[in-house]
């Protein structure tokens, strides 16, 4: 008698069952493989599965065709890159942006771009000329298209390529636009006067967040509202669900110290990650180059029983992502090749906090336990070191 079991003969209810399991997408691609039983079991795009372990996005390679769209993402779990067409992505555009699984684009026309690498699905947010501090907006006026005023009632004009450079830093979404069903909102915080501004889905206009606008060091969405965070780690909560925003601000206590602050949903509570940096002069045929590098981060959980910030020196197993990405953690056991305890970092400290910096992209890991960086190893630096922009930047492949 044999003890063997067909596959193909197991009931779908169980099949079901087990492919609810499993939590990486790779895994989930391999079961719908196994056999035509299987794959009649469970849906082709999954709907169960957890935010799925970031891909770094990797700049172009300085020897390649400047006419390819194709792009490279790497895959820290084996170290493998996959090459995704990007039309959208071409040289004449900047990537301000990457949240649940959407890239923000920006090029030298007012259009926002949200694109989806993975389903290659494409959006609009409201353009760069429906922001209230836009006067106006003139295609024809060469060099000087837009009209833009100050907190302070000054008005001055810059060009489609400085907007498209130097008008946003970063946009987070709320929950992920790929759900037709379900209404979604993006904020984005501005380069040079650190305003927040915010739109909802459908809206064709931005609004600013009155009040905010020193809370321009990163946003996450958290339990319903945007919370920003200033440079001395105090905290804006922006509910932004009613007819006009609702703005509480959180009177921690001051940090003092640090380049950058980041924060993230951690285990359902909030972390301030503040990062370090060093920099260094050489002078190399009578030119100034200035090379900078992080060196360390500290890390805090926000106690809302007296509103302060508590030191942390391990992150229970998790793993943080930060950089011009919406700051993300996840369970390192739940991924292959996903250390615990580290802080995954990529290169956001801008032109706009030290001009002219130069030098490798700065990107790495920090250990939180042991307090050391490293760098990640299966990064082809060899291929990317003549290009000094755009950084790598952290992408969340997503089907849904």
């Amino acid at each position: 008698m044999s003890n063997s079991v067909d596959l193909s003969d197991l009931p779908p209810e169980l099949l079901e069952t087990i492919a609810k399991k499993l939590k990486v997408h790779k895994d989930y691609i391999r079961f719908r493989a196994v056999c035509r039983g299987f794959r009649d079991s469970v849906p082709k795009i999954p709907k169960h599965l957890p935010c799925q372990l970031p891909w770094l996005m990797l700049p172009r390679r300085t020897n390649q065709d400047p006419e390819s769209n194709l792009r490279s993402f790497l895959s820290i779990s084996d170290g493998k890159v996959h090459l995704i067409n990007l039309p959208e992505d071409s040289d004449n555009h900047r990537r301000c942006g990457s949240s649940h699984g959407w890239l923000v684009m920006l090029d030298e026309t007012p259009l926002i771009s949200i694109v989806n690498p993975l389903t290659q699905c494409k959006q609009h947010l409201p353009p760069l000329s429906s922001f209230p501090n836009v006067i106006s907006f003139a295609p024809g006026e060469t060099g000087r298209e837009y009209t833009i005023k100050t907190s302070d009632d000054d008005v001055y004009t810059c060009s489609s390529k400085e907007m498209r450079d130097s008008f946003i830093k970063k946009v987070v979404f709320s929950s992920s636009p790929s759900n037709e069903d379900a209404d979604y909102y993006a904020l984005a915080i501005l380069n040079q006067t650190g305003d927040l501004a915010y739109c909802k889905k459908g809206d064709k206009r931005w609004k600013f967040i009155d009040d905010a606008n020193s809370y321009c060091e990163d946003v996450v969405y958290y339990e319903d509202c945007f919370y920003a965070v200033s440079k001395h780690g105090t905290i804006a909560k922006c509910d932004v669900n009613g007819p006009t925003p609702d703005v509480l601000f959180l009177e921690t206590q001051r940090q003092i110290g640090g380049d950058m602050q980041y924060l993230v949903n951690w285990k359902d509570e909030l972390l301030l990650v503040t990062r370090y940096t060093e920099l260094e002069f050489n002078m190399d045929q009578n030119k100034l180059d200035i090379v900078y590098k992080t060196s360390e981060f500290q890390v805090y959980k926000l106690v809302l029983n007296g509103l302060k910030w508590e030191g942390v020196s391990e992150l229970d197993g998790h793993a943080l992502f930060l950089g011009e990405n919406s700051s993300i953690a996840f369970c390192a056991s739940d991924f292959p090749g996903c250390k615990r305890d580290c802080i995954y970092f990529t290169d956001d400290y801008s032109e706009w906090n030290y001009d002219g910096a130069n030098g490798n992209h700065d990107l790495g890991v920090y250990d939180l336990g042991n307090e050391s960086l490293e760098a990640l190893t299966c990064y082809p630096e060899e291929f990317y070191s003549g290009r000094r922009w755009p950084p790598p930047i952290w992408f969340t492949p997503s089907l849904h």
